[in-house]
């Protein structure tokens, strides 16, 4: 080995930090945001009032949608309302190959509801770990650049010998390159233990996706033995192929809930209008790290008790902690501001690091930058600022387009994709130092406008207040941003690269 093993750290550090950059920050700022997903639901549907209805009259109601619409299907799933989520989703399957269909009920009628059509907060969340795409593609792409993510962590440790005495510097004018090294070293050191968290088990969240060969092997295939040997799902019962009448749900509902003290949160019915159907009333998870349903499940003729779930196996509670700790289901109000920013640390220390990299490579005053360099700034631009314009046209999709749209959901993932893609292309064809300006500014002017939109189109007053203060600060902030840029000068004088600002570039 020619180099020394820190600077062989350095160069891993570098490279794996670039190649996975650009997707990694779309993850953690969709991620960051998810942590809010259910608040951003409900602003997304500002037609929706809260509903008190009782759980088993929900799902009584959701029974009736399915068994007109959907009769035939092998399973029926019934979401009952919630407080952050105030109305019934109905879901089934017409068969085990084919996709899960689904559509939304009025709580107090049980009609389809009237509000309009979104993904809500669930859109930014599947494109936090499958960035939209079909589920094995985009989950195996999260997965392996997170996997990389990793590696440059750990590099980055080992490279930065002087770490945590770097932390308490901030050079901004000395250099750009020492100023962006200096933010990139703040920001990821400041958050450093949740980076490692987070990283860590977002690739075990997506275990079975990247190395399914051990439940595969070991089940020859039958994954959901796999399920039902670790507690997590009841097992599966045969259709008889005899037509018998269900009883009704609520009293099933209502006997759950005397052994259950978690709420309803949904109700499952296999081979639904048979005689050997049954019935599975699943409850909000308790808290604590482990991300577990409790379950009773009935006889759907007799109203038995066939199963009860609650007590998950070692290998199964391993998991499901680390997936409830990646999801902080457990964290209260305080906790879950904590991980919001400590998710914005991170958004922040990739962008800093990609910014280094081009800022490190950066030509001779008079000198024209070659092909990759051009590249990869307006990968950094069409990234770092194209995702928040996107983010912010998909909110003002929502108030903006017709109520009545068909495929209204999917026109606002169109205006997402749409506006990300228009300011990709922006950011590699404009002049660079410029667009940084132009594209800080437009996005902080639509974030700021989602508020005032939001007041002209809905009668809600100040009920999103928490959702408008947050948009308020996110454009304060672009606008800082792009106003610091427009009156950056660089240093006045340079200085020789020390050895930290050698072992960015390498």
């Amino acid at each position: 080995m020619k180099q020394g093993f820190r600077q062989s750290m350095a160069w891993l550090h570098t490279w794996a930090g670039l190649v996975t950059g650009w997707v990694m920050f779309a993850v953690f700022v969709t991620g960051t945001a998810t942590y809010y997903r259910t608040d951003i639901s409900l602003w997304m549907r500002p037609e929706l009032r809260a509903a008190a209805v009782e759980p088993g009259i929900a799902a009584e109601r959701g029974a009736a949608y399915l068994k007109v619409h959907a009769p035939k299907a092998v399973s029926w799933f019934v979401s009952v309302p919630q407080e952050d989520r105030p109305l019934i989703g109905v879901y089934w399957l017409d068969s085990f190959e084919a996709p899960i269909q689904q559509a939304t009920l009025d709580a107090e009628t049980g009609a389809p509801t009237t509000a309009r059509a979104t993904q809500g907060g669930d859109f930014l969340y599947r494109v936090h770990y499958e960035l939209q795409m079909m589920p094995e593609v985009g989950r195996w792409i999260v997965g392996a650049s997170a996997m990389v993510l990793l590696v440059a962590l750990v590099s980055g440790i080992v490279t930065h010998r002087r770490i945590f005495a770097d932390f308490f510097t901030f050079r901004r004018d000395r250099s750009a390159q020492r100023g962006w090294l200096d933010a990139h070293n703040f920001t990821g050191v400041l958050a450093l233990p949740f980076h490692l968290m987070i990283t860590y088990t977002g690739i075990v969240t997506l275990a079975f996706t990247l190395m399914p060969w051990g439940v595969a092997s070991a089940y020859k295939g039958d994954a959901m033995r796999f399920f039902v040997e670790t507690g997590q799902t009841p097992a599966w019962r045969a259709a008889a192929g005899r037509p018998a009448e269900a009883l009704p749900l609520a009293p099933l509902m209502a006997r759950a809930q005397a052994e259950v003290s978690e709420p309803l949160e949904m109700v499952i019915v296999n081979n639904p209008g048979d005689a050997a159907s049954t019935v599975a009333a699943v409850f909000e998870e308790p808290k604590g790290l482990a991300h577990r349903h409790p379950q009773v499940v009935f006889e759907a003729v007799s109203g038995a008790v066939i199963a009860r779930l609650g007590t998950l196996k070692p290998v199964a509670h391993v998991f499901t902690s680390f997936l409830g700790l990646h999801e902080a289901h457990f964290a209260g109000p305080a906790l879950r501001v904590l991980f919001f920013l400590c998710g914005v640390m991170g958004s922040a220390t990739i962008a800093t690091g990609l910014v280094l990299w081009a800022v490190a490579r950066a030509p001779k005053p008079g000198t024209a930058p070659d092909f990759g360099l051009r590249f990869v700034r307006g990968l950094n631009l069409g990234t770092i600022l194209g995702l928040p314009i996107g983010i912010a046209a998909f909110f003002l999709a929502n108030r903006l387009l017709p109520v009545a749209l068909e495929a209204r959901a999917t026109w606002e993932g169109g205006v997402f994709f749409g506006a990300w893609g228009l300011a990709a292309v922006v950011g590699l064809l404009r002049p660079h130092d410029r667009t940084w300006r132009e594209m800080g500014t437009a996005a902080a002017l639509l974030f700021l406008a989602i508020p005032l939109v939001s007041a002209l189109t809905t009668d809600r007053g100040f009920d999103f207040i928490g959702f408008d203060a947050a948009m308020i600060a996110i454009g304060l902030a672009l606008a800082w941003g792009a106003r610091k840029v427009s009156r950056y000068r660089g240093p006045a004088r340079t200085r020789p690269a020390t050895a930290p600002e050698s072992l960015a570039r390498a």
